[in-house]
């Protein structure tokens, strides 16, 4: 268990102590009645709480969003304080608690139920504060960087297709050929049937091949941090996105965002050929499960159109160490964990009947991932080396 999870699990066995101790304490041997008793109770389990997490909460981690905001603190914590109250009173008439045992097994009720309602409150907090956060370009110097703008493909068992794409990407974006230099980076992630070889044909600046086939995280990682370009972008294979969109990211990183993500949920976004039921039903789940791993709510977290700073590319992909499908996720909490800025844009988007994806094994997979997203976050291995954030959100150390 790392120390930022152990203070959090600490803090809140005190708090928890200190509440349902009081409580029994106050009601027990103080004589008090049963609101002022728990209300007394759950006060100073609040104080305790917020002035614990103050004082050992950790520069750049997550949970300093929620108690730098004391007012949103002491609002929630009201909120919940209120339902604790009700909960009581209600158990109390229903089981008439004479007991110190029975006056126990109804305050841990109450308790239970107001952490739910109090998580609720944190969470809907936190996604107010993160998107505030990430709506808020920040003045860095210019990106590092050979070309200026680098696009990464991931590619598998594409030896038919990975040319016309390669002749495709460099035709929308001649001009950025002409003005800065272009770089196309694919990546064979183990095919074996040639796609390498068929996309150095194409013209492709650099090719790599893994050994074997990984996942599209792992292939997306590797390009990204053997690219040169001051911004950099990937797309998928099939060009399911025509390539002139990304013009549009490029426009956006150049204009002072940290990171661009496109939006298939985004209001302006235009769909050419609907995906399958089945991966439609199967996207919308999955953004509802990543809500347990990201504190921002988002309309669309694997659209296969992203576009980074450079400097911002290597920082995150970098950290990441999801290899399959689950990587965007991954993108994203780090994006939040770092506080980097952050915007959505409209797509384009014709879904191919060629993909790769298979729903029901990927999305099992994509599942798993997110609990290891959630569970490395926990743990702090996201933090290792990282240095911690300055007032001034400059990208850390990587």
């Amino acid at each position: 268990m790392s120390g930022g999870l152990r203070r959090v699990v600490a803090i809140g066995a005190l708090s928890t102590a200190i509440d349902a101790g009081g409580f029994l304490l106050l009601r027990e041997v103080a004589g008090w009645a049963l609101v002022p008793a728990d209300a007394a109770a759950l006060v100073s389990a609040a104080l305790a709480s917020f002035w614990l997490h103050r004082m050992t909460v950790a520069p750049g981690d997550p949970y300093e969003r929620w108690v730098d905001r004391p007012a949103a603190f002491a609002r929630i914590a009201a909120i919940a304080g209120v339902v604790d109250i009700a909960v009581v009173v209600g158990l109390a008439h229903l089981v008439d608690p004479t007991t110190a045992v029975t006056l126990l097994a109804v305050k841990v009720s109450a308790l239970i139920i107001a952490g739910v309602v109090r998580l609720a409150g944190e969470r809907r907090l936190l996604f107010r504060v993160v998107r505030a956060e990430q709506d808020q370009r920040v003045e860095r110097a210019a990106p590092p960087g050979e070309v200026r703008f680098s696009v990464v493909v991931p590619a598998y068992r594409e030896r038919d297709h990975i040319g016309a794409a390669v002749v495709a990407l460099r035709a929308a974006l001649e001009e950025v050929s002409a003005d800065g230099g272009l770089e196309i980076v694919i990546i064979d992630d183990g095919s074996g049937d040639g796609t390498a070889a068929a996309a150095r044909d194409a013209g492709a600046d650099l090719v790599l091949e893994q050994p074997e086939n990984r996942g599209k995280g792992a292939a997306v990682r590797r390009g990204a941090l053997a690219s040169h370009g001051r911004a950099v972008a990937f797309t998928d294979a099939d060009l399911a996105y025509s390539p002139d969109q990304l013009l549009r990211l490029l426009a956006e990183v150049e204009d002072g965002w940290d990171v661009v993500v496109g939006s298939r949920r985004h209001e302006d976004t235009t769909t050419l050929v609907r995906a399958g039921r089945l991966r439609e039903v199967g996207g919308r789940a999955i953004n509802l499960l990543t809500q347990a791993v990201l504190l921002g709510q988002y309309r669309d977290t694997q659209c296969g159109m992203k576009a980074f700073r450079s400097d911002v590319a290597r920082l995150l992909f970098g950290r990441s160490r999801v290899d399959g499908f689950a990587f965007d996720v991954e993108l994203f909490h780090l994006a939040e964990r770092y506080r980097l800025s952050l915007t959505e844009v409209p797509v384009s988007v014709a879904n191919s009947t060629r993909s790769t994806v298979r729903v029901a094994r990927d999305a099992l997979h994509l599942v798993r991932d997110l609990f290891r997203i959630r569970r490395w976050a926990k743990q702090g291995r996201y933090d290792e080396g990282v240095a911690a954030f300055p007032a001034d959100r400059e990208l850390p150390n990587h």
